[in-house]
C-alpha cells in the first residue's frame, strides 16, 4: 500500500473504532453479526484512499487467542460475499483482513481492563489536564473512562470520546503474558509476513475488482 494514503481521524462507537466516515459504519454493521456468529469480535474498521479504496478489518477471536492467516480468509471470504451483495461500496477496493497482534490497539474497555499492568500510549483529541499524549501503566476502564499511571507516576482518566488512538507497547512482559494466545502455526515473522492477494482489472465488476490481503502480527 503506497504512503500518500492519508489516515483519517479515529473514535470509539458502540465499542468499535472507525475512522471518521459513515461508510465505516454502515460496513460495520451489516458485517458483525456474521463475524460473531464465526467466533470473531472487530477491533476497527478503517477505509483509506479517495478513488482505489482500502477497507481494512482488524480482527480478534472472541476467546481472546490470536487468529491465523487461515482465520483471515475465512473472515474475508465471508465479508466479501456480504459486501458483494449489499453493495455498499461504489468504488473499486481492496479488502485487508488483520490480527489485532500482541501490540495492539486499545479501543474497548475490555481491552483496556484485559491489558492491566501493562506499557501502553494514547493520543487524545483534546488536552486532558494539560496534554495529549501520555505514556504509562494501563489501568483499566470502565464505560466512559480509560485509566493510565503515566511515567510520572501521576494517574489520568481519559474520556472514550476524547481518545484519538491508543496501543500496547511490546515489552518482553506482554510477550510472555501472551504466550497462552499463539501456537506454532499462528506465529508469523515481520519478515516471512504471509499475505494473499488477488489482482483484478479495476474496469471490471466489483466482485471481481477486489483484492484480498490477509495479515497477521
Amino acid at each position: 500500500m503506497g504512503g500518500g494514503l492519508s489516515r483519517p481521524p479515529f473514535f470509539v462507537l458502540d465499542s468499535l473504532e472507525f475512522s471518521d466516515n459513515r461508510l465505516d459504519r454502515r460496513i460495520a454493521a451489516l458485517i458483525e453479526p456474521t463475524l460473531i456468529d464465526m467466533g470473531y469480535e472487530i477491533v476497527r474498521i478503517m477505509i483509506l484512499g479517495k478513488t482505489a479504496l482500502t477497507l481494512q478489518i482488524m480482527v480478534d477471536r472472541a476467546d481472546g487467542s490470536l487468529i491465523n492467516v487461515e482465520d483471515c480468509e475465512q473472515i474475508s471470504h465471508a465479508v466479501s460475499a456480504i459486501l458483494d451483495v449489499d453493495d455498499p461500496i461504489e468504488a473499486a477496493w481492496t479488502l485487508e483482513v488483520s490480527s489485532a497482534g500482541i501490540d495492539r490497539p486499545l479501543v474497548r474497555p475490555k481491552d483496556w481492563n484485559r491489558f492491566s499492568g501493562h506499557l501502553a500510549k494514547a493520543e487524545t483529541m483534546i488536552p486532558v489536564e494539560g496534554r495529549r499524549r501520555f505514556s504509562g501503566i494501563a489501568l483499566g476502564a470502565d464505560d466512559e473512562f480509560a485509566r493510565m499511571r503515566l511515567d510520572d507516576g501521576a494517574e489520568v482518566a481519559l474520556p472514550f470520546s476524547e481518545i484519538r488512538k491508543a496501543k500496547l507497547v511490546l515489552t518482553d512482559a506482554l510477550i510472555d503474558a501472551c504466550q497462552h494466545m499463539l501456537s506454532p502455526r499462528d506465529v508469523v515473522s515481520e519478515d516471512s509476513e504471509e499475505s494473499i492477494e488477488e489482482d483484478t482489472d479495476k474496469d471490471q465488476s466489483k466482485r471481481s475488482g477486489k483484492n484480498n490481503r490477509y495479515k497477521t502480527h
